[in-house]
């Protein structure tokens, strides 16, 4: 059987990204940094069938080990520091975790086994202040946040490791993709929760952002299967992977409010102090080429993935509060 080392198997799409590689019959290792407040929620209903094995971006030499030890034959490499707002706060560790970090990663896989396939993390928010609409593979980036920044070094130190050392280098440029496992520190995941907790009485009001702002919102199961489909082509390459489908969080709060019989008129109340220094106000991805080449497609709509969520919180404060 295959092996594949997912760094991030914690995460969203590391536990998603974990399900589905043990569907296709691979031996899944996940690293994860060694803190004394590691999180498993999102994997301890299949933890037992994969290895957890301790590893961090910041150290060369654990990634080196790691390495030699499970001898994977796909790297993928998800772990980061992820949330927009810390990297404004955190700048010279995002740097160090979600650029050098990349760095790390490609420098052991050219020491220890240069023929392992790599699936590198890249983001919509490298474009930023979007220089056209749609973006595409070709979009010119203009990251506005520490953030965005690390992850263009990192999608482009992949291009250069790729060109330079004959690496199989990829990186997916994911636009936004959410799911009942998305932390409550994302927009989605504080509306679907906030929402959740209003219909059961729990709070009366979400207090929101930019409710301007405009993503491409899929489904993160559907991104993590494309990101599979990346490392099983003959040459490497670097796709967008995509809805091409725009929402605001003003309709994100609208259909999610709308399906549990709520007006959002009365729940949300915009507070200035969640608004970005920099805002990205329009995100919006052209997957023409993987639909092409790979052959993806997302499955879930933006309505099914919003009802999904807000579903999913409702149950899990149902649970929490004994209601």
């Amino acid at each position: 059987m295959p092996t594949a080392l997912i760094t991030g198997v914690t995460g969203q799409d590391g536990s998603y990204l974990a399900e589905f590689l043990l569907e296709q019959g691979y031996t899944v290792i996940g690293m994860v940094r060694r803190t004394s407040t590691v999180n498993f929620s999102r994997i301890e209903h299949f933890q037992d069938d994969i290895t957890i094995v301790p590893g961090d971006l910041l150290d060369q030499m654990s990634l080196v080990q790691l390495l030699r030890e499970h001898k994977p034959s796909e790297v993928y490499n998800l772990a980061a520091q992820s949330f927009v707002p810390t990297s404004w706060q955190q700048p010279v560790l995002t740097g160090e975790i979600t650029a050098l970090g990349v760095t790390r990663v490609l420098e052991a896989i050219r020491m220890v086994d240069p023929t392992i396939r790599l699936y590198q993390a890249s983001s919509s928010e490298m474009f930023g202040k979007v220089r056209e609409v749609p973006q595409n593979e070709k979009t010119p980036f203009y990251p506005r946040s520490p953030y965005g920044v690390a992850k263009v070094y990192g999608h482009w130190i992949t291009i250069n490791y790729r060109e330079s050392y004959d690496l199989f280098a990829c990186s997916g440029i994911l636009f936004n993709h959410e799911s009942p496992r998305r932390g409550l520190e994302f927009a989605p995941r504080k509306v679907s929760r906030g929402v959740a907790k209003i219909k059961l009485g729990l709070a009366d009001k979400l207090r929101m952002g930019n409710l301007e702002s405009r993503r491409d919102w899929g489904y993160a199961g559907d991104y993590v299967k494309a990101m599979w489909m990346m490392l099983q082509q003959d040459e490497p390459d670097d796709y967008v992977i995509a809805t091409g489908a725009t929402h605001s969080v003003r309709e994100l709060c609208e259909a999610a409010f709308n399906h549990v019989g709520l007006d959002y008129h009365d729940c949300v109340e915009v507070d200035e102090r969640f608004y970005r220094p920099a805002e990205v106000d329009m995100l919006v991805g052209d997957a023409s080429k993987a639909r092409r080449i790979l052959g993806w497609e997302p499955t879930v709509t933006f309505e099914n993935l919003v009802a999904m969520m807000v579903d999913a919180d409702l149950e899990l404060l149902r649970r929490e509060h004994d209601l």
